[in-house]
């Protein structure tokens, strides 16, 4: 009651001025008290918080987990970057940091990579890390042709040399998945998909990579598992991403599939943490330049990407929407500055050296995989078609017997509407089930 009375004072006041006045007096200790709360419990967060979060995290990557899943190298989304634009939402992540993650700016620090591309070789046989079938799922997201939602448009950005376009949809369970499609000038395929390749160039125009190191790799098939560190806003503490990758060439056309893997050579820690469900792969080839000169100067990059980077999905995909342009826009000088390496006659880098070792497929074999698709689709839709006509007789039973019921009952027009209400109501929870 006092509270109630003071409020009501505080409304009688003459003018608006005052009454505003009064109430930022009058809530600023409730901030006060809930803003030291949050500093109390953060910095006596027991360690078992930390242990039982990462058991859930475990638990839903296995729910969630899909038939691809890393390489956050593409076009776009380093996505983590993008979170320095929902700084403002730290109140809903300070429970994830621990002393010692509240440091100076992690990008002060200089990136290291490990200039020993290829640590040991993949045994004969052993090529599960990157399969077919995630080559078959890839084509499908290309050809939107997955069974998944549909693409929500998010924006179209560009400069003179390179453009830009971003998709997204949110599924029922699971991050947020991105679609992006990216057309750089005056390059060519094999130059990009070098450059994305290239984890000892990548720290030239790439600041959140701290460590990158090849832990294995096949040099039939090219494909290779490599393990990368890379830094997060001050809020949160580093990640750690170990992904298989592997490409397929199409003509001049790359598919370039990476996603996360386990890999018992690199034990789970604390820190940094682990992003086991982790999904970045694109597809690249060449286009006409935007010129409108009719020459296929230009290169398309179509990217697909998602992962669980142990931030609610709502939050992170804010700071993805807010921070996207800036983030890509950086890979173009990237690119250029790669370009005019490369050109100068520098030696080629074992990592860039992989990623011309391809799995070479032909066209009859993609379309293989649209086929497939297309038989899957035609039989979800034969065996759509034939519910209704199951649930049908039922239907009809109940709204003959409602029928035959009425008109046994001579109690007038408002009894034979109930009784055909009912059998309505009957009739549609048979359709549901």
């Amino acid at each position: 009651m006092v509270l109630v009375s003071v409020f009501l004072e505080i409304l009688r006041k003459p003018t608006i001025g005052d009454v505003l006045k009064e109430l930022m007096i009058f809530i600023a200790p409730l901030w006060i008290a809930v803003i030291v709360g949050v500093l109390v419990g953060w910095a006596w967060k027991p360690k078992w918080a930390n242990t039982g979060r990462e058991m859930m995290i475990d638990c839903s990557v296995s729910k969630y987990s899909t038939p691809a899943s890393s390489d956050s190298s593409s076009t776009s989304f380093n996505l983590i970057s993008s979170l320095n634009s929902i700084k403002f939402l730290l109140p809903s992540c300070i429970s994830w940091i621990t002393d010692d993650e509240a440091q100076s700016d992690p990008f002060s620090l200089p990136p290291t990579v490990d200039s020993n591309c290829s640590s040991s070789q993949i045994p004969k046989g052993k090529t599960s890390f990157v399969t077919n079938e995630d080559l078959e799922h890839f084509v499908n997201l290309v050809e939107e042709k997955d069974g998944g939602p549909a693409w929500i448009h998010m924006m179209d950005c560009s400069t003179p040399t390179m453009f830009y376009q971003a998709w997204q949809r949110d599924l029922e369970a699971g991050p947020t998945e991105y679609r992006s499609r990216t057309v750089f000038e005056d390059t060519t395929p094999e130059m990009v998909r070098d450059f994305f390749w290239d984890d000892e160039f990548r720290p030239k125009w790439d600041n959140m990579l701290v460590s990158a190191a090849t832990m294995e790799e096949c040099p039939t098939t090219g494909t290779m598992v490599v393990h990368w560190v890379r830094k997060f806003p001050f809020f949160c503490s580093d990640r750690e991403y170990v992904f298989g990758r592997r490409i397929w060439e199409s003509g001049r056309a790359y598919y370039c599939v990476t996603k996360g893997v386990p890999y018992a050579s690199v034990p789970r820690k604390n820190k940094p943490r682990r992003v086991d469900l982790y999904y970045s792969s694109w597809l690249i080839r060449a286009v006409e330049s935007r010129r409108g000169d009719g020459q296929l100067t230009a290169c398309e990059v179509l990217l697909f990407h998602h992962e669980d980077m142990g931030i609610p999905w709502k939050i992170a995909k804010v700071g993805v929407r807010q921070g996207m342009w800036g983030t890509v826009k950086k890979i173009d000088p990237g690119l250029r500055a790669y370009q005019k390496e490369r050109t100068s006659g520098n030696t080629l880098s074992h990592c860039a050296f992989m990623a011309q070792i391809n799995s070479k497929i032909s066209a009859d074999y993609l379309r293989s995989f649209e086929s497939k698709s297309n038989d899957s689709s035609e039989l979800e839709t034969h065996n759509s078609s034939e519910k209704p006509s199951g649930k049908n007789i039922p239907k009809l039973l109940v709204v003959g017997g409602a029928i035959a019921l009425a008109c046994s009952f001579d109690r007038g027009l408002l009894t034979k509407a109930v009784i055909f209400g009912v059998a309505r109501r009957f009739a549609n929870i048979g359709k549901r089930l």
